[in-house]
């Protein structure tokens, strides 16, 4: 009878570490995830002085539109520090409003769409809206899998014991934002 309570609860004892090693698992991929994310959004506003200083030459009437997209970066890069997912997409997706009308308004400029600098900005922010967009699928992806683990039971009670909690997805809230910038000349 003894034998049968101590196998019962190292049973016990090991299901409860199994659920507690995979959601210490899934909230580092969690965080991997959003950094995944930050390197791409860092990437894409790296890139912005430089189309800025291509552009500013053949749009210098469009100041409006100019200031819109340097005051979306500035407060996406402000946004990065220490934020959470809803803050951060909520200033990433005006910057990519900002530069979806910028893109817009370029079309108008024949010179500026042959420029050869403003061709390899074209294609680098299309590949690295490409990334973000990956990278913003794994990161919903592993805050799906722990939101599931730390919602459901038994691992619930575990979760709420180490004091996991459920982790915010990193969605644009505008449908418009949601579509990457057109950067088709």
């Amino acid at each position: 009878m003894e034998w049968v309570i101590l196998v019962a609860v190292v049973a016990v004892a090991g299901y409860a570490i199994v659920i507690y090693n995979a959601l210490v698992r899934q909230r580092q991929m969690v965080s991997e995830g959003w950094s995944g994310i930050d390197v791409q959004l860092k990437r894409r506003t790296d890139l912005i002085p430089n189309m800025m200083e291509t552009v500013k030459g053949y749009m210098g009437h469009e100041r409006e539109t100019l200031e819109a997209v340097v005051k979306a970066r500035a407060a996406a890069t402000s946004a990065a520090a220490g934020n959470g997912p809803e803050a951060r997409a909520r200033a990433e997706g005006e910057l990519s409003s900002a530069l979806g009308r910028l893109l817009a308004i370029a079309e108008a400029y024949p010179d500026l769409k042959a420029n050869t600098t403003f061709l390899e900005f074209q294609q680098t922010l299309r590949a690295t809206e490409d990334e973000i967009q990956m990278a913003r699928r794994y990161y919903n992806g592993a805050v799906r899998d722990l939101n599931i683990q730390v919602e459901s039971f038994p691992s619930n009670l575990l979760a709420n014991a180490f004091k996991f909690s459920k982790a915010e997805y990193f969605e644009l809230e505008n449908e418009a934002e949601r579509q990457a910038p057109s950067v088709k000349f």
